[in-house]
């Protein structure tokens, strides 16, 4: 098979080069180069570079050096900056693989190739001559909520072969294969943000704006901040506040204020109810024979841990999802991750919208690239 290997630089996808080509595939890499490298960027990729050239090497394989930098920072990086302006918390990871991999990277080089494979911790399952999205076998590592906004086309031509394998067998593979980079550290960041913290960036682009901390229950001042889009609904770290553990639980965003509750057992950080609007299905809508209500299993963060609940459509294709348990920090912006209930199949993902009572702001739509995709997920 004629495989388009998109690598990193990192352990994980050069994994997938030596897997893939002990099978014997005809294999193609690719590392897609991200960023601003004029001495002032977010991301310097000359190390990436350097270590998916020996990887090319050590195999013979072909390099192909791919810049999207234009359309990530015109869609993805827009997208994020305008979310944290609106006072909601973005997730440029998600969007970073449906418009940048597996969006105009697919629609310029992959579609040339019979599959596109990555080192994301995911699996895809046939069921009923369908592709479903499926979790990985490593629940610590699995990827899914990172991926589920793909399409059902994107889903067709992927590739995940480190889906069923554990994060420890990868490095043992690794290290057996004696990769260059078998023991390079895991990135920690947001997708091609690199070495810069996110508030540095978020301030180079948004600036500050001193504004008051007031203590929900008492509506008193403790503090100041430097602008509501440092913080997010459900934050504790990064406050400043003495006698904590203080948790972010609202935002006024038109008056610039952020109001805490204090407290691990505070009640005001949790809740059950998550209203999630442009709800996208990569395959199919769990709702069968005019069902209106289904249970599910989902996630409203990168986490190992489920939820279990029930997700609700209305007449206007809003959905809300209602958990059995409490949920903490519920952040309108973000997404819910919908799971069959088994836990096994990832079903699709809408963005957790803010609740009527509270909506000050203008939507911003998942889909702010529609611009950049059709209805099939091609661009």
């Amino acid at each position: 098979m004629r495989i388009a290997v998109l690598i990193s630089g990192g352990v994980d996808s050069a994994v997938v080069v030596d897997t893939l080509f002990r099978q014997g595939h005809d294999l193609h890499l690719f590392y897609i180069r991200i960023g601003m490298d004029n001495g002032e960027g977010d991301c310097s990729a000359e190390e990436d570079i350097e270590m998916c050239s020996l990887i090319a090497r050590k195999y013979g394989l072909p390099l192909k050096v791919v810049s999207l930098h234009e359309e990530y920072w015109n869609h993805v990086m827009a997208y994020t900056l305008r979310t944290v302006k609106e006072g909601l918390t973005p997730h440029p990871d998600m969007m970073c693989n449906k418009l940048i991999k597996f969006g105009f990277f697919e629609q310029r080089w992959g579609k040339d190739f019979d599959k596109t494979a990555t080192g994301h911790y995911a699996s895809i399952v046939e069921k009923d001559g369908k592709y479903f999205l499926a979790t990985a076998a490593d629940p610590v590592k699995d990827q899914t909520d990172f991926l589920a906004q793909i399409s059902y086309d994107q889903l067709s031509h992927i590739m995940f072969p480190l889906g069923e394998l554990p994060k420890a067998e990868v490095r043992s593979r690794a290290a057996e294969a004696k990769l260059p980079n078998a023991s390079r550290k895991d990135s920690q960041g947001i997708c091609f943000l690199g070495k810069i913290d996110y508030s540095d960036f978020i301030e180079r682009h948004l600036g500050t704006k001193e504004g008051p901390v007031i203590e929900i229950e008492t509506g008193k001042k403790i503090g100041t901040h430097k602008g509501y889009w440092f913080y997010t609904i459900g934050q504790r770290k990064g406050l400043g506040l003495s006698g904590g553990p203080w948790y972010v639980v609202k935002k006024n965003v038109r008056d610039n204020v952020i109001y805490v509750s204090n407290g691990f057992d505070t009640r005001r950080q949790y809740g059950r109810e998550i209203p999630v609007e442009e709800m996208h299905w990569i395959t199919e809508s769990p709702f069968r024979d005019g069902s209106t209500c289904e249970r599910i299993a989902f996630k409203t963060r990168h986490s190992p841990e489920f939820y279990d609940g029930t997700i609700s459509i209305k007449k206007d294709g809003s959905c809300t999802v209602t958990s059995d348990s409490d949920i903490q920090g519920i952040a309108p912006g973000q997404f819910a991750i919908i799971y069959s209930p088994d836990r096994r199949l990832c079903l699709g993902s809408g963005m957790i919208s803010v609740p009527a009572t509270s909506r000050r702001h203008k939507k911003i739509s998942t889909a702010h690239s529609k611009e950049a995709l059709n209805d099939n997920g091609k661009i």
